[in-house]
């Protein structure tokens, strides 16, 4: 794996699904069915390095926009793995190179474990904070996954929103 840092302050950005704005440090929606770097169960922040990708992101294959909140955030990400250097061959084990692979067809039509999600097992037991990687739906964009329980350390992700117009609670949306 190679490591890159984000520095001091960098400004990432998300779509959140509204009902999630409420929570928009938690990583409970990426936790409750998996995402992409995370297995279920496991609290993960998706942030893109641009708000088109954010927006991308959310919007994956529909041919619309859904309504969305965006917010952007204040990180300092230190030993990040990077994706976009797999290129560079060693010190790479030969799994990452599955990174792409369409996680949910495998998890949900296939019932098959995610190659991804072994990955994601492998930065979580090497203690590092998550994974800078290409964006699959915006050409040029890159993402950031980051493992909210592996926060610390220095590496911080904090919710811009000075004004507090974010909502406090998901009392606005039913269950």
């Amino acid at each position: 794996m190679i490591l890159w840092a984000l520095p001091l302050g960098t400004t990432l950005y998300r779509a959140h699904t509204p009902q999630w704005a409420s929570r928009p440090l938690s990583g409970a929606g990426a936790a409750a069915k998996g995402g992409r770097f995370n297995r279920e169960g496991v609290e993960a922040l998706y942030l893109s390095l641009d708000d088109v990708t954010a927006l991308r992101e959310y919007q994956q294959t529909s041919p619309f926009l859904p309504p969305c909140t965006m917010v952007s955030y204040a990180a300092t990400l230190t030993r990040l793995v990077d994706l976009r250097q797999l290129h560079r061959g060693a010190p790479w084990d030969d799994l990452w190179h599955d990174w792409r692979e369409d996680w949910r067809h495998l998890k949900f039509d296939q019932h098959i474990e995610p190659p991804s999600w072994v990955l994601g097992d492998m930065v979580l037991e090497a203690g590092l904070p998550g994974i800078v990687f290409p964006s699959l739906t915006h050409e040029r964009g890159v993402n950031v996954v980051v493992y909210t329980g592996a926060l610390g350390d220095g590496n911080l992700v904090e919710v811009n929103d000075p004004d507090g117009r974010l909502p406090k609670d998901r009392s606005s949306w039913t269950e």
